[in-house]
């Protein structure tokens, strides 16, 4: 094809076209060029030396012909403004045309005015960030990709440490299981919408009620793409007070007591002695094996086995017994008993239990453990010299059971 017939293509074609050469000077536009940029051919064919500014010189010093000379191809974003004053959005394509030795020598750039499109994205960026409630864009695996002021401020956290975290890394572990199962629903097509009630925990530890909202976005294909959820906290997020004193003294994973509630109960146990006669026994049980099942399983995985272990100690023990975790894998059973042979029967029951085989998140794993125990009669026993001696006892036997 010559020159005079692509010239005549060209001008005929309804895309805005232009040529460029490897100097970055306009060779050829189109009247759809000229209609959408607002300006006559001889402006970019024959810029004035003396205005750096006008149509001619501008084009040539996009980034456009520099990357598509480099590359081949290139795509940019950029405003212009018209001769009459109206500011407009371009996407300039930018493509090589090599010679017959292969080497790059015009560049083809095609525009399009997507003024309308940016205004609706500006729009919709606009109202995403000051929406007065939370907001939050969301991979398919749950993990933040966009967020919003009002989401900062309910969960405490900076926009970076929220785009570095799952939903799931502020979620209280007790509330695991509903936000999975909604994440599941509508990544698998199976709701479009669902909405959670769960506890997140704030920025400087307090839990935080949330009503949660989330959409799956569908993408070319018609499956999902990514998410979008809306936070809106509960009752201002706080919780009543039954919940706060029972998240003050329980553990919020298996629901056992924690440390405080475990201090306060060996304190009242110990007292107990001091009215008649038997035996406290403080039992300290560990878990063998909770980092392999994390790393082989993942923590959802780790997290129902110290369930399960929970569910064990408390199947185990009498009513007036007492069970506490105190963080990571390590579990203590307080129990008033009638002499020693019936704490040490606490002990192998509580070994018994702890040793078996579970089912975890539908895995079958095996459950292990080593307990030890210490033993007083003595009211005024210090509580922590009872943990220290159970302790030490464990991991005698651990050492024990692992030679």
């Amino acid at each position: 094809m010559g020159g005079g017939e692509w010239h005549a293509v060209f001008d005929q074609a309804p895309a805005p076209t232009a040529v460029f050469d490897a100097q970055g000077r306009c060779r050829y536009v189109n009247p759809a060029f000229c209609t959408l940029l607002g300006h006559d051919a001889r402006d970019f064919l024959q810029p004035s030396p003396h205005d750096t500014s006008g149509p001619g010189n501008a084009f040539p010093r996009t980034a456009i012909v520099a990357d598509a000379l480099a590359r081949g191809h290139a795509i940019a974003e950029t405003q212009h403004h018209k001769p009459d004053g109206q500011t407009i959005w371009l996407r300039l394509s930018g493509s090589a045309i090599n010679d017959t030795a292969g080497g790059a020598c015009h560049i083809l750039v095609q525009a399009e005015d997507i003024t309308t499109h940016r205004s609706r994205e500006t729009l919709w960026e606009r109202c995403f960030a000051t929406a007065p409630i939370g907001m939050a864009l969301l991979d398919l695996q749950g993990q933040w990709t966009t967020v919003n002021d009002a989401l900062c401020d309910l969960l405490g956290y900076r926009r970076n440490e929220l785009l570095a975290m799952n939903f799931s890394d502020l979620t209280y572990p007790g509330d695991h299981d509903q936000g999975n199962t909604a994440l599941a629903e509508l990544c698998e097509g199976r709701a479009k919408t669902v909405s959670v009630e769960k506890r997140y925990r704030h920025k400087d530890g307090h839990p935080i009620m949330v009503l949660i909202r989330s959409s799956a976005i569908t993408g070319p294909d018609g499956m999902p793409s990514f998410l979008v959820s809306h936070y809106e906290a509960i009752g201002n997020g706080r919780m009543t007070d039954t919940q706060l004193a029972h998240l003050a003294l329980h553990d919020p994973l298996t629901g056992l007591a924690n440390r405080a509630l475990l201090t306060d109960r060996l304190h009242h146990n110990l007292a107990a002695l001091a009215g008649g006669s038997g035996v406290l026994a403080v039992l300290l049980a560990d878990l063998d094996g909770l980092k392999q099942v994390n790393d082989q399983y993942g923590h959802l995985v780790g997290d129902h086995l110290l369930i399960a272990a929970a569910h064990a100690l408390l199947a185990g023990v009498e009513p007036g017994a007492t069970v506490a975790r105190l963080g990571g894998d390590e579990f203590v059973v307080l129990g008033l008993v009638n002499d020693i042979r019936a704490a040490e029967a606490l002990q192998d029951r509580i070994g018994q239990l702890l040793n078996t085989q579970i089912t975890a998140a539908g895995h079958q794993l095996n459950l292990k453990a080593s307990v030890g125990i210490a033993m007083t009669q003595d009211p005024t026993t210090p509580p922590q010299e009872l943990l220290h001696a159970a302790d030490q006892d464990m991991y005698t036997r651990k050492k024990t059971r692992n030679k």
